[in-house]
């Protein structure tokens, strides 16, 4: 049999296996409340497995080891940033938030900042959303064409067809599980992740250790990011002052997003059970992070031992490239599936996440009769499903990287703000969170757009801006009684 096609029918069973996961636990959905937050069901191990599957989308796969081929040690400050701000998010934030969650009977992101303020719940309930469908289209985006990527350089596979074939596995059991659904089929693709980011890098080292003279390129991760230039040892990127500060403190500026401000990891804390489970699924969430971004950055460094620092064109490739290279067609077939499982699980999540705050927070106010509120939600999942697909062929000449770290500004920067504020600033009023969510969404655009992000990262700014207007705006508008 031949090499893809061995790999072609494991990923199959593989798929065919996680859309009838999907399916089955889909069954269990019987109102609103299940499809958007699996009814506030889930246990800590869940919950956090989902969590972390969706936070480590394909750019974190693709992207990130790709970034570590291309920069050498640089990119270390960004796994930095992120770990730090998992780690924050999962042991000061997320038993906060499911408490909170749970005695407001809060069921959607936006409607948790909502009830916090309850003078301007639906200003903060309409401008949330919109910001976020709007924004979360180039993130759902982003996924389909890391996936495509993927298959495009394992099968020659036409990126479209891959962007397609990704849309018919993760939306029938999306509209019709939901977020159970999506959580529980998450747990499955983490677990597939994980041991991709474990196993890889294990090999890989074991591989360049042992290959004759003249067959790689070095021996070892040092020997080859000393032998590929000072740049890819120097942690400053070879600037120095104020230029270094700015590249360092911009790749350390991911920490932000995951302070609360990314809707479809916050959920996640919202769904759980209880604060008990929550602090259980701190455990499981820290211990798999720092695992994942050890074996990211390994594998970027490992790809340069065997190739050298330019034999990659694209190097967002350099992850299927070096499974190919490592290791037998069945378990190429089973460890690239991690890639996609990490674009599937963030694609669906931010669909469910998108169709939820659209349906609960803009349509269903406008409805007279509310009687059908879960068919609605599937409706409105699907329509969002084909936009996306629409959004990701006029993106398709974007590096994921790039896209996801624009994203990440609108929103997580934005959002992460109102979010610590609501939580530990009483004096932050619900004005200064409508004032902040409005600022953040324009900064980022215009900061993108006029080429001030090559200056200064987007993700540092917006944050900065973020936080004076936000703590401004509550002194402006203060909090009523």
């Amino acid at each position: 049999m031949e090499t893809n096609v061995q790999i072609l029918v494991v990923m199959v069973v593989y798929a065919l296996f996680l859309f009838m996961w999907g399916l089955w636990q889909g069954r269990k959905v019987k109102n609103s409340q299940d499809f958007a937050i699996a009814g506030r069901s889930l246990s800590g191990v869940v919950a956090s497995l989902s969590e972390r599957a969706t936070g480590e989308s394909s750019w974190a796969l693709l992207g990130l080891p790709g970034a570590a081929y291309a920069t050498g040690l640089l990119e270390i400050w960004t796994a930095i940033g992120c770990v730090v701000g998992i780690i924050l998010a999962w042991t000061i934030l997320a038993w906060r938030i499911q408490r909170e969650a749970q005695n407001l009977d809060a069921t959607t992101f936006t409607d948790f900042i909502a009830k916090q303020h309850g003078d301007k719940a639906q200003l903060i309930r309409v401008t949330g959303s919109i910001t976020i469908v709007f924004f979360f289209f180039f993130y759902i985006g982003a996924q389909f064409i890391g996936g495509a990527k993927t298959l495009n350089n394992l099968f020659g596979l036409d990126p479209t067809w891959g962007m397609i074939a990704l849309v018919i596995l993760v939306i029938p059991y999306t509209i019709y599980g939901g977020f159970r659904s999506v959580a529980y089929t998450d747990v499955i693709q983490a677990v597939v992740m994980i041991v991709t980011l474990i196993v890889t890098p294990i090999v890989g080292l074991i591989y360049i250790a042992n290959q004759p003279d003249g067959a790689i390129y070095a021996h070892s991760i040092t020997e080859a990011l000393s032998k590929a230039g000072p740049q890819f040892t120097d942690l400053s990127g070879g600037l120095d002052g104020f230029g270094a500060g700015c590249l360092i403190g911009g790749s350390l500026a991911w920490m932000f997003g995951y302070l609360g401000g990314l809707p479809q990891l916050t959920t996640r804390f919202i769904s759980i059970r209880d604060v008990k489970q929550a602090k259980i699924g701190r455990n499981v969430g820290i211990v798999w992070t720092i695992f994942a971004y050890v074996g990211a950055l390994s594998i970027g460094w490992i790809g340069i031992a065997i190739f050298g620092p330019d034999a990659i064109s694209d190097r967002e490739n350099i992850m299927p490239i070096l499974l190919t290279t490592l290791f037998p067609p069945i378990i190429v077939g089973v460890l690239v599936t991690g890639i996609l499982a990490a674009v599937i699980s963030t694609a669906n999540s931010v669909l469910i996440l998108s169709a939820t705050e659209l349906s609960e927070n803009l349509i269903k106010p406008l409805q007279k009769n509310q009687h059908d509120s879960l068919r609605l939600s599937r409706i409105v999942t699907a329509v969002l499903s084909i936009l996306a697909l629409l959004v990701a062929f006029f993106s398709s000449s974007e590096f994921v990287y790039t896209i996801v770290g624009y994203v990440w500004a609108g929103i997580g920067c934005t959002f992460s703000v109102v979010i610590l504020l609501t939580l530990f600033w009483k004096r932050f009023s619900g004005g200064a969170a409508v004032l902040t969510i409005v600022t953040g969404m324009l900064f980022t655009i215009v900061w993108i757009t006029t080429g001030m992000d090559k200056i200064v990262t987007v993700r540092l700014m917006t944050f900065i801006v973020a936080a004076v207007v936000a703590i401004a705006g509550s002194y402006i508008f203060p909090r009523k009684g």
